[in-house]
């Protein structure tokens, strides 16, 4: 996807992000900064990236059930792993997503980010979130506690650990720092604030339209069930 497209309501009906709950900070502190008292941000496990195929119907379920309550609804995630599926629910829903791959790619801006990989593509990414969930969301989810082993077969291909940071603080940095100790990779900070994302989002609240209305669900192979 490109630039979200009516993905925020002006003031008088309420919009809804269906969100990551690792971007749940990010998203209230852009919404908080620029007065967007008409948006609710309500947010799906950070954990399901560890099995992506369950973010469409995760996101496609959130969407519906909220649709007889929000004039607008807008998804906060990237592709995120799920190899266009979210897509192809966005588009039967009729609603927008933030751009790009991950949210690696629109906290750091698609260019830099493009950088990075140009640079090494045996790169492994954190944000905030992840520097202060690695070892739950890392390490326990892999197994790399009680399988060390793992490490290798896991993250054998990596080269770099890069942190893109969204905050200025170095007890993360510390923690970033340490996580690339533990799987055996370069270090690199790469500090991106919120610039990237507030940017997209307000792309979003300054574009009047009408509101989006929500389909009903159709047999599709789309539909997996899980969530």
């Amino acid at each position: 996807m490109n630039e979200p497209t009516g993905a925020f309501e002006a003031p008088g009906g309420r919009t809804l992000v269906v969100a990551c709950g690792a971007l749940a900070r990010e998203l209230l502190q852009v919404v908080e900064a620029n007065g967007l008292t008409h948006v609710d941000v309500e947010c799906l496990p950070a954990s399901y990236h560890n099995t992506p195929d369950v973010i469409p119907d995760a996101v496609a379920t959130r969407v519906r059930a909220a649709a007889d309550r929000y004039q607008r609804i807008f998804v906060g995630y990237g592709d995120c792993g799920t190899g266009g599926r979210l897509d192809a629910v966005c588009d039967e829903l009729g609603v927008d997503r933030l751009p790009g791959d991950h949210c690696y790619e629109f906290l750091a801006g698609s260019s830099a980010f493009a950088d990075l990989h140009a640079e090494e593509l045996g790169t492994f990414f954190l944000t905030d979130y992840l520097a202060k969930h690695f070892d739950r969301l890392v390490v326990k989810a892999f197994w790399l506690d009680t399988h060390p082993e793992m490490r290798e077969s896991l993250f054998g291909n990596y080269r770099r650990l890069a942190y893109l940071s969204q905050v200025d603080d170095p007890d993360l940095v510390d923690r970033a720092r340490a996580a690339a100790d533990r799987l055996g990779l370069a270090f690199e900070h790469r500090p991106t604030g919120l610039a990237n994302l507030e940017t997209h989002v307000l792309a979003g609240t300054s574009l009047a339209g009408t509101s989006v209305a929500i389909s009903e669900p159709t047999p599709s192979p789309l539909s997996s069930g899980a969530h």
